[in-house]
């Protein structure tokens, strides 16, 4: 354990200390795909009864009109986090009618046709306009395809009274505002050094239905008739068959400070893209298909597994909520769904990001050169699709080391973030999440993305035979638990609001379109 994280971590022990730590907040945004009962992509509209998709503050879409997002509440206890999830898992599935939700990250069987993948609605009013707009951009950049993918995004956020103490020891004078951001994003670059880990102990999708590849060229081995996988995979999702692309695979996203950020992230969306202005960014029929034709249209296109965030303002762009009002937390993105547990993610998980997190934070985090980051995302890569193999290696600055060793050797370092936590908040939850994972490491038959194989295997080596199977059980265990019929009933109050705001927005528009999309971006940052 470095001097620096020791240090901290025996500050953060002290007593007086301990209210910050129990003052960390989180949040879940979980997406998943509406199925038909034989494992189809539903092609009907977002269902009435659960409001708004535009909005709803807990339930809205994703990508696709069948996307759905999942959005709890921010809370300070792991706890009430997922009692939350778990009281919008069941509203939700009351209002699915005959459908279910497919539990797994990549999709079920698609469509022959792209075009028959339902982008998502969100009205008439022109921030719901913009977007869809961005959604059909989307599609003529990348394909429907890709963007059916769903995941966990993990929120988490330390009080700025913890930064502000760890100021006050370290020296600085830097503004409260800066100072924090200035952490978060020391947070961010430990991160991407150890994000692999994460994929090695949460990664759960391995194989994928052959409909998502259909067209494409990749080097995935058969499964069965109608799937492929990879035998050492952890994450396909998070490899250059999902999310990453190569259109963005030049862009080069500094995470050394906030400015550098803003400015690397300005540069990319304003940034020409000569495939992107062959195409227009309206089509043969006039009617808007992307928001602009550079390299990105808005920085959320920018495919991250983790990112700075600030709750930005209706119609204000993310980047400049960022630099108006510094970072606030950040989004753990590189999550897949875990097909084993019905609300995709479980407690256990959370507690070990919280510890995870946290060291990220308290640890030294010199900034990040070009090579470091080159062999931060060779790690990643290797990870995802190579991660269960028996002594793969990894590079760790410069000297190559296993996967497992280098593993290992991190859990005894987060090990104190760990146990501090359950010091803090009592219990031993943290410490236990450790072990869980430290044992993933030792057997890696343990790990999600085996236990997905292992079973698929069970199901005549069909994923979509699992994956339906799951969906099924898991639709079995949230009906039969209905919400008390005054949850129920406040839960679908607030649908019927959120309906009445966006004709609200509807009715308050006194400009065009074409007027908004040019003053949202033109935003100053």
């Amino acid at each position: 354990m470095s001097p620096l994280l020791r240090n901290r971590l025996d500050l953060l022990a002290q007593p007086a200390s301990h209210p910050l730590l129990t003052d960390c907040l989180h949040g879940i945004e979980k997406e998943s795909l509406r199925i038909t009962a034989d494992g189809s992509l539903a092609h009907t509209p977002h269902p009435a009864g659960l409001g708004s998709a535009l909005t709803h503050p807990r339930i809205t879409t994703d990508y696709s009109e069948a996307l759905l997002e999942l959005i709890t509440p921010v809370s300070q206890r792991v706890d009430g986090l997922f009692a939350q999830l778990d009281e919008i898992h069941r509203f939700t599935y009351s209002q699915l009618g005959d459908e279910l939700l497919w539990t797994e990250s990549m999709p079920s069987r698609l469509p022959a046709s792209d075009q028959d993948i339902p982008i998502a609605w969100y009205g008439t009013s022109n921030i719901g306009t913009l977007k869809n707009v961005y959604r059909r951009g989307l599609a003529v950049r990348y394909g429907k395809a890709m963007q059916c993918i769903a995941g966990i995004h993990y929120n988490f956020s330390l009080p700025p009274g913890l930064w502000q103490l760890l100021q006050e020891q370290e020296g600085g004078q830097e503004s409260a505002q800066d100072n924090q951001s200035a952490r978060y994003f020391a947070l961010i670059r430990n991160f991407r050094r150890y994000a692999w880990l994460l994929m090695y102990l949460f990664g759960a999708s391995p194989a994928v239905c052959a409909s998502f590849l259909q067209g494409r060229d990749h080097r995935l081995e058969p499964l069965g008739e109608r799937s492929l996988y990879l035998p050492w995979a952890t994450s396909l999702r998070m490899s250059d068959l999902g999310y990453n692309n190569n259109a963005q695979s030049g862009l080069n996203i500094c995470y050394n400070s906030l400015d550098n950020y803003i400015a690397s992230m300005l540069n990319a969306i304003s940034l020409p893209y000569e495939p992107y202005a062959q195409l227009g960014t309206h089509d043969a029929n006039g009617e808007w298909q992307q928001l602009n034709t550079n390299l990105l249209q808005i920085e959320n296109e920018f495919y991250s597994p983790i990112r700075p965030k600030r709750v930005a303002n209706s119609g204000e762009k993310p980047v400049h909520a960022l630099r108006e009002r510094g970072v606030e937390y950040i989004e753990v993105r590189c999550l897949d769904i875990d097909p084993f547990v019905p609300m995709g993610i479980e407690p256990a998980t959370a507690y070990f990001l919280d510890a995870f997190l946290l060291f990220c934070a308290l640890n030294d985090s010199p900034d990040l050169s070009d090579s470091e980051c080159e062999h931060a995302a060779s790690n990643f890569n290797l990870t995802v699709k190579r991660g269960r193999e028996p002594g793969l290696l990894l590079n760790d600055g410069g000297n190559e080391r296993t996967l497992v060793s280098w593993g290992e050797a991190l859990l005894d370092e987060i090990a104190g973030c760990a146990a501090l936590l359950d010091q803090v908040k009592g219990g031993s939850a943290c410490v236990s999440s450790l072990e869980q994972q430290r044992a993933k490491l030792r057997d890696a038959s343990l790990t999600p993305s085996a236990r997905v194989l292992a079973a698929i295997a069970e199901h005549d080596n069909s994923f979509f035979r699992f994956a339906l199977a799951q969906s099924e059980a898991h639709n079995r265990y949230f009906r039969e638990r209905p919400l008390d019929p005054a949850v129920q009933a406040a839960m679908a109050d607030e649908a019927a609001s959120s309906l009445a705001e966006q004709a609200a927005l509807e009715g308050a528009d006194t400009i065009s379109f074409d007027r908004f999309v040019a003053d949202y971006m033109t935003q100053s940052a």
